[in-house]
């Protein structure tokens, strides 16, 4: 079952008895989880009805006893067992008969973030269940779900300020959530939300922090670029965490390098590299400064340096150093 056809199903209340809710993305695993519960079970019947099990505290005979009892007051019983990936397997595996057997009057409704195929208990939950699975979503897909979040919520962006936006606040769809709600507190009765009021509700100088020091070394402004590194470094910035940021910004350098090569318009560049197309013209004017030849050697540093980084003994802060100079040099 596919997300989209779990919430119609949602919708039109005809959900399976058997589900499992996975993926590396928990924020729509636990935003559909809250839609079954408010779909299935009336707040004032939840009592009775609706039990919730953790993870490995969670018992095969405690699950069925719940799972095989009528409702009360109610058409139906809610059962769910959240991080599923840590029960125990011996647990798991007491559960397998029921799958083939459901009570039709009870939802049984497993959460986690991964599944392991190999397991005979997954092998038969597919067979008589439906699994639905939650993928992360992708860095060019971020302002799509922003917009449809924030038109949920009663108000839209400029173009400026969705950009701004989706810069600060990054991937994490919970802080994104969360973020989007304070901007809608912010402009009451407003209904449009423009760059200065992202700027006072979505403040992250260490965010931001991070993407000049990308954008400095595209520009090869050494200077700019070691101040903003010992700045990220005393706030305490993950070194791993910078290099991964850097080596994301001159995937997105080469791509666009190669596009260019390729005589590919700016307007059809953003869907290709998948970023905002607010950026694409900054980006496209840092990868002229590169040659093309000259990429495979910046790849080889970022390797170099990932691997300094996890070795013993290296220094963060002279190996990201060291690595500054060499992809600014002109």
């Amino acid at each position: 079952m596919t997300p989209g056809e779990l919430k119609k199903r949602i919708r039109d209340k005809t959900l399976p008895a058997l589900l499992f809710l996975y993926g590396e993305e928990t924020f729509f695993v636990e935003r559909s989880l809250r839609q079954i519960i408010d779909a299935t079970i009336p707040v004032e019947a939840r009592d009775f009805n609706l039990q919730i099990f953790h993870g490995k505290d969670s018992r095969a005979v405690s699950i069925l006893d719940t799972a095989r009892t009528l409702p009360v007051f109610s058409p139906i019983r809610l059962v769910v067992v959240r991080d599923t990936q840590d029960v125990p397997a011996a647990e798991l595996e007491q559960i397998i008969p029921y799958l083939s057997d459901a009570v039709p009057e009870t939802i049984l409704v497993f959460t986690g973030n991964k599944i392991d195929g190999r397991r005979k208990f997954y092998q038969v939950f597919k067979k008589f269940g439906a699994l639905v699975e939650f993928k992360k979503l992708y860095d060019n897909q971020i302002p799509s779900f922003v917009t449809d979040q924030s038109q949920d919520l009663g108000f839209d962006f400029t173009e400026e300020a969705l950009a701004l936006f989706c810069k600060r606040v990054g991937s994490h769809l919970q802080e994104i959530h969360g973020e989007l709600s304070k901007l809608l507190n912010f402009l009451g009765g407003r209904r449009v939300a423009e760059v200065a009021d992202v700027m006072t509700v979505v403040s992250d100088s260490r965010v931001d922090s991070v993407f000049d020091l990308s954008d400095a070394l595209g520009k090869r402004d050494v200077g700019e670029a070691l101040r903003l590194l010992h700045r990220l470094l005393a706030e305490g910035i993950a070194p791993l965490l910078i290099l991964a940021m850097i080596t994301r910004h001159f995937r997105q350098l080469w791509k666009a390098h190669e596009l260019l090569q390729q005589r590919v318009a700016e307007k059809d560049m953003a869907r290709r590299i998948g970023i905002n197309p607010y950026f694409v013209s900054g980006l496209v004017a840092q990868a002229r400064r590169f040659p093309g030849h000259g990429f495979r050697g910046i790849f080889e540093a970022l390797l170099e340096t990932d691997l300094a980084l996890k070795s013993t003994g290296s220094s963060p802060s002279v190996v990201l150093e060291s690595l500054v100079l060499r992809l600014a040099a002109k």
